[in-house]
Parts: structure tokens; sequence; C-alpha cells
């Protein structure tokens, strides 16, 4: 059912309510299925509107773009508390997930080959564990022998690490540095990629770290 809306403008009201009850970030698209007559470019001015009511209001909360949407989300002071009593929602990588995640997000589409060639090292089991968490994904095929598939990173990935696109990863060299910290440490890593949707540990990996 599309929601009439007076003129142009949006029910700030009506859209909290979209953005709330959505399951994941509500894209520009979905909000434009709600809302008839949606003049281009609104949304955004929309959201800061009503982040400045709830900022006002003292809310714990806001509407952060992120993953291509918007989202629900506590704001970073609040992280530690939260933490604390939700300990588990912690995402734990090694050192070797971290490196292989950031050649996926920064050169994909990769295949399994490529990234085994620039780590030198074996990725089976590393890449496993990223396809289960849901941060990598098949996104084509190489048109080469054996059709080999290519990975990139997932609208999840997007979520995790709060970023909006893409565009919003920090330079390379930065994440770099972070992984080769001699003692990497869950809070290390959430300020590579701020803000994150939950902190992400690296344990401690044997393998060499190699960027190329």
């Amino acid at each position: 059912m599309r929601v009439a809306m007076p003129g142009e403008e949006i029910d700030l009201a009506a859209l909290e309510a979209l953005i709330f009850a959505s399951e994941g970030p509500a894209t520009a698209a979905s909000i434009r299925r709600a809302f008839a007559d949606l003049a281009p470019g609104s949304i955004s001015p929309a959201v800061a509107q009503i982040n400045a009511r709830l900022a006002e209001s003292g809310r714990p909360y806001e509407i952060a773009e992120v993953a291509g949407g918007w989202q629900f989300r506590t704001r970073p002071e609040y992280a530690e508390v939260i933490l604390a009593a939700k300990p588990e929602r912690k995402v734990r990588l090694s050192r070797a997930a971290l490196e292989t995640l950031a050649l996926v997000a920064y050169r994909q589409p990769l295949s399994r080959a490529e990234i085994e060639d620039l780590r030198g090292v074996d990725c089976g089991a590393v890449m496993k564990t990223l396809l289960e968490r849901d941060f990598v994904r098949i996104v084509g095929r190489r048109d080469a022998p054996g059709r080999p598939a290519l990975l990139g990173t997932t609208s999840a990935f997007l979520q995790t690490f709060g970023l909006r696109a893409l565009s919003d990863l920090p330079p390379l060299r930065e994440v770099e540095s972070l992984i080769r910290a001699p003692a990497l440490e869950g809070e290390v890593d959430a300020s590579a990629l701020e803000p994150l949707a939950e902190p992400v540990e690296a344990a401690p990996d044997e393998n060499e770290i190699r960027f190329h």
C-alpha cells in the first residue's frame, strides 16, 4: 500500500516507521515504493531531520546510512555498555581471515587462485569461514579454463563494518598497518572502519601477511 504525502514533503513519522520495521537497511527503492510522489534526493534530508529530532530528545539511537540503505543503530558512545551485556555479538576473525577479506574488499572480484597467489598460502579454510559468515559471496565466473568462481563482498560485510558502500573503505595502507600490528586486538580493528556495527576481534595467526 502506497502512502499518500502532502505535496513533495515526506511524512517523517511514516518514514521513521518504515525504516524501523525493515529487517535490513531500507533502500531508496523500497522507500519510493512506499511513498507516492517522492521528490528526487529527498530521502537523506528527511533522515537528517529525523536524526536531529532524535538527538534533541536524547535518544540513544539514530538512523545510519549503511549497505545502500538506512537502518536504526545505537549511537557509538553506547557501544561499551551494549557489548558488556552481549559479548557474544563480537565477531572473531583470524589475522589470515582479515587479510583475505581485505584483499577481496579492495580488489574484487577475485578467484580463490588469485587470492592464494597474493597471500602465498592456501586459503581454503579461510574462504570457508568468510563464506559461512556471509562476508563474501560468488559474484560471477572468470572467462578462463575451468571458469573459476569470482568472489566479492556482501551487503552483510557493509552492514557489519558500518559502510554505506565500498567507496567508504579507508585507504588500504591504514588497513594493512592494522593487520600487521604486533598485538592485534578487537578495539583496534573497530577503529579501522568506524563506525562498526559489531566489533571485530582478530586472533593471532602464524601465516605471514603479504600485500602486493
